[in-house]
């Protein structure tokens, strides 16, 4: 067995977070501390990845801010992720969705999901 795996297990975070893959629609909610407060800053867009694997696993969302995109990476381990809220399901046939960057408008959107 390999000492790194060992390791890992003893350190993990365990995470109640619903399933979600690219082309979601996530709300992060973020713990942020600025001195001596702290609070809790959403953050809601479009999961445009997921990498990695078991503790070092990162999605990275992107919002649009005005026209102009922002893209944030987070890792699903931190201890700085309060919740994660799935809105809505999108339907894509990629798990890395970066074609989304150079689109506007109405090709930017993302059918949902049918259950």
């Amino acid at each position: 067995m390999n000492l790194m795996n060992i390791v890992e297990k003893e350190f993990a975070v365990k995470n109640d977070f619903p399933k979600f893959m690219a082309g979601d629609t996530v709300t992060v909610h973020y713990k942020i501390k600025e001195g001596n407060k702290e609070r809790i800053q959403q953050f809601r867009g479009v999961v445009i990845q997921r990498s990695g694997e078991q503790h070092t696993e990162t999605f990275t969302v992107r919002k649009m801010s005005g026209n102009i995109g922002v893209e944030r990476i987070f890792p699903v381990a931190s201890p700085f992720i309060d919740k994660i809220e799935v809105n809505k399901h999108g339907k894509v046939r990629r798990a890395r969705i970066f074609y989304l960057r150079d689109l506007t408008g109405k090709k930017a959107r993302i059918r949902e999901r049918k259950f």
